[in-house]
């Protein structure tokens, strides 16, 4: 199997499941309702907050894949967006979703000599770097996200 269907699936799996650490991003979300999203914890990021946090990496990252610039900034990484309905909420879900699924396929089509060269410029690190990074970011948030939801379930 070419390295970028690998990349590919192990993406998917984080964000919709399968993985062998039976978590992903999708389930995680599921029961998560705009109040609970919203509420703060302690000096916690809210579960909106890292959710937006998560996936604006994967979108700027996207958006070189289709021919665009390298836009995003870490700065601006939890500029999340102002929800105030269930609906904007399930919304922002869906689209996480929706372009999650989009930027896959977009890996898979990938040769995979493409994976050693550089994403947009030498400092922002490999193509290869740049998707494992976003797998691996992904995880880590998933787990301050669980952590919060046991939190706020609880109280």
């Amino acid at each position: 199997m070419k390295t970028t269907k690998h990349l590919a699936n192990n993406l998917h799996q984080v964000y919709f499941g399968g993985n062998w650490t039976a978590s992903n991003f999708k389930d995680k979300l599921e029961d998560v309702t705009l109040d609970m999203a919203t509420k703060k914890v302690n000096d916690f990021n809210t579960i909106l907050a890292l959710s937006f946090h998560i996936h604006y990496y994967l979108k700027g990252t996207m958006d070189v894949f289709k021919g665009g610039d390298l836009t995003i900034r870490d700065k601006y990484s939890f500029d999340y967006p102002a929800l105030h309905s269930e609906h904007q909420w399930q919304e922002f879900k869906n689209t996480m979703w929706n372009e999650a699924k989009e930027f896959i396929l977009l890996i898979e089509k990938l040769e995979d000599n493409i994976l050693e060269t550089f994403l947009a410029e030498e400092k922002y690190g490999t193509y290869f770097r740049n998707i494992l990074g976003i797998i691996e970011h992904t995880h880590y948030h998933i787990g301050q996200i669980a952590v919060i939801k046991k939190i706020l379930t609880a109280s």
